[in-house]
């Protein structure tokens, strides 16, 4: 009896301790088997993350291809933004897209924002999509063209800033310029050196003699941060001005197919002295004719040696006709085949207006523009612009104001942006208090608002010419542009 409750205890003993062992290896089993399929699945989900970033990565260089596309597509047709189809044609423009095997990959669909009237900023939108897949990623680029107007002053003749000058923004000469003012942006010159006409002296083709007198070439130029405050640069690249011909050639066209087109001006059958145009704030103009004006007194000897100077800039309107209020045309260009006086104020506006006779080619005959009263922006931030371009000269006239604002783009082809010189004879009026210019100038003959050294005898005594940055991608309708080749102004992901 007790040998066999002995063996039964042994034998209950063993099958537990089976059990137990069963009990681990299950248990064990299971965990390799959870960590098996753990592994598998995020093995499994490391290849698709793999295969859905290798896709994502593929529809973005689609995506990019497209904006590509739309690159080479401007840089032959700059003017086209429907893709080589009918302008009324809507965008998404979609297009297929192969591998070098000729394997389709994807597509991408294309919407293009053409520029605001003046601008030259298009907008491209490039959705990449692969045909293997749903996932497909979108890049927003802004692309321009640089205008005519990337500079403060620009000017094809040498320059002399004098010491009442303070300009804001780029300035450069295809000659040499003596600046004798504060410039609080870059002063750079075509030239190295020159021989500056107003003191016979070779000079460097920057150079200041306010204060301390730059020395003359080979001394190294010092840098002078208390008149060049961003400094000075010489041997720049010269500016085209020659292109600026072709281009009266084209703003006359445009006027003439969309735009306000005027003939010389004429009063009851006889000739008239020009047009006086007077912008509005409600996006219109009121147009004058001219049939009498006032020429300065004999008495108001004017400096024969001021370039470029006629009788013709010695004028104010006298008598004037009031011929109507016209909207500013929808492509924003004014084309005058005769002398202009302008002014006024616009309100979200863009006008471009031109003073030219095509194919005059005696400086006399030139048409030229004169700027006696404010002309003014109402808003500073790009949405209001207004070029004025003279085949010959942009004046400040003798009835300018004794405190003048003007806020333009200028250009003057073959003339000069100025003031004559009038001597003290001339009343009142030979000398003027402040001139405040935003916007640029162009100028192919030396400008100049002052005459005087050290004080000024006539003209305004202090200048102050402020550069309108949104100039340079966003001008006046169709001002003259740098090139016909677009500038990548910035790339995102959306």
């Amino acid at each position: 009896m007790k040998i066999n409750m002995r063996l039964k205890g042994e034998k209950t003993k063993i099958s537990r301790g089976r059990g137990t062992i069963l009990v681990s290896v299950i248990i064990f089993a299971t965990i390799a088997v959870t960590m098996t399929i753990g592994l598998i699945n995020w093995g499994a989900a490391l290849l698709r993350s793999v295969q859905t970033v290798a896709q994502r990565e593929q529809a973005l260089q689609i995506s990019e291809a497209g904006i590509d596309y739309y690159r080479w597509h401007l840089a032959h047709a700059s003017s086209d933004f429907y893709d080589g189809t009918a302008a009324t044609t809507t965008s998404p423009y979609t297009h297929e897209f192969y591998d070098k095997d000729g394997n389709l990959l994807g597509s991408y669909a294309l919407t293009v924002t053409p520029p605001a009237v003046g601008s030259t900023v298009v907008t491209i939108v490039s959705k990449g999509s692969l045909a293997s897949s749903t996932i497909s990623r979108s890049i927003k680029v802004t692309m321009a063209i640089p205008s005519f107007a990337k500079y403060a002053v620009i000017a094809n003749d040498n320059m002399n800033f004098g010491s009442g000058t303070v300009t804001y923004g780029p300035i450069q000469s295809n000659k040499g310029i003596h600046f004798g003012g504060v410039a609080h942006g870059s002063v750079s010159s075509a030239l190295s050196t020159y021989t500056d006409p107003d003191n016979s002296t070779n000079e460097w083709a920057v150079y200041t003699s306010s204060g301390t007198t730059d020395p003359v070439p080979p001394t190294t130029l010092p840098t002078r941060s208390d008149v060049f405050t961003v400094g000075r640069q010489l041997s720049v690249p010269a500016v085209d001005f020659s292109a600026l011909t072709a281009n009266l050639a084209t703003l006359k066209a445009t006027a003439q197919s969309g735009g306000v087109y005027l003939t010389g001006s004429q009063y009851n059958g006889s000739a008239a002295q020009g047009y006086h145009i007077v912008l509005k704030t409600n996006n219109t103009f009121d147009l004058y004719v001219i049939t009498g004006i006032i020429a300065t007194s004999s008495n108001c000897a004017t400096n024969s040696t001021a370039s470029g100077q006629t009788q013709w800039g010695l004028w104010t309107i006298n008598t004037q006709h009031f011929s109507g209020n016209y909207a500013v045309p929808a492509n924003g260009v004014i084309f005058v085949e005769d002398h202009v006086w302008v002014d006024g104020q616009i309100n979200r506006s863009r006008v471009t207006i031109v003073a030219a006779k095509i194919g005059v080619t005696d400086p006399t005959q030139y048409s030229n523009i004169t700027i006696n009263d404010n002309l003014l922006y109402t808003n500073k931030d790009g949405t209001d612009s207004i070029g004025l371009i003279a085949q010959g000269n942009i004046n400040a006239g003798f009835g300018s104001l004794d405190t003048e604002e003007i806020d333009a783009a200028l250009i003057a082809q073959n003339g000069r942006v100025g003031r004559f010189y009038y001597s003290s004879n001339c009343y009142g009026t030979y000398l003027r208090t402040t001139l405040n210019l935003y916007g640029m100038i162009a100028t192919n003959v030396r400008y100049g608002f002052a005459y005087g050294s050290g004080s000024i005898v006539s003209g305004y005594q202090n200048r102050n010419l402020t550069y309108d940055a949104n100039l340079l991608y966003g001008p006046p309708p169709s001002f003259p542009l740098t090139s016909s080749f677009y500038t990548t102004l910035s790339w995102q992901e959306i």
